[in-house]
């Protein structure tokens, strides 16, 4: 079962930790609001859909990780990994954030994998956060675009088998409010 991630997070660090600390705060409130927009286009237009995908949900997504979870991003569209795990031996890690209940698409076997999960546009709850070789045993076939499927119940059945020393930990929480 996907938990959410981040509580029960304290503050302790330095006065320019905590500025950081306030400006990734506004993440949360920025995706509340990004999406508050989406329904008020929606209900304007309501033939019309406005979901955020592709680029804009991978990169929300990235920046979602970073924030939980601590990790430096690497440069956009770095084959197949998005960010490091700080420190020596940093695990390279791919992230994945879904709005759905379907699953993610991966190209390659990543070194880490932490998928994400944006539930009801108010909380995140995280899928799977382990080796990316266990995350690839599940993948589907690969289609013709090259790309496979990871079936999101089959992560989160996964994320269950994996111990804490294959986890990269939660440093901080995110807030929707």
């Amino acid at each position: 079962m996907p938990h959410p991630i981040g509580a029960g997070h304290s503050w302790s660090g330095s006065f320019g930790e905590l500025m950081l600390q306030n400006q990734h705060d506004r993440l949360g409130e920025l995706v509340r609001l990004l999406f508050s927009v989406v329904d008020e286009l929606e209900s304007l237009f309501p033939s019309r859909r406005f979901t955020p995908d592709g680029h804009l949900v991978g990169s929300l997504g990235e920046a979602i990780a970073a924030y939980i979870y601590g990790l430096e991003l690497l440069p956009a569209s770095t084959k197949t990994h998005d960010a490091r795990q700080p420190g020596p031996g940093g695990r390279l890690v791919q992230v994945k954030l879904t709005t759905g209940d379907k699953g993610f698409s991966i190209y390659d076997k990543p070194e880490h994998l932490i998928a994400l999960r944006l539930i009801r546009r108010v909380s995140i709850v995280e899928v799977f956060n382990g080796p990316g070789a266990l995350a690839w045993t599940c993948a589907g076939k690969e289609q013709k675009n090259g790309q496979r499927s990871l079936p999101l119940r089959k992560l989160e059945e996964l994320n269950g088998k994996v111990d804490t020393s294959g986890r990269i930990p939660s440093v901080a929480a995110i807030y929707f409010s």
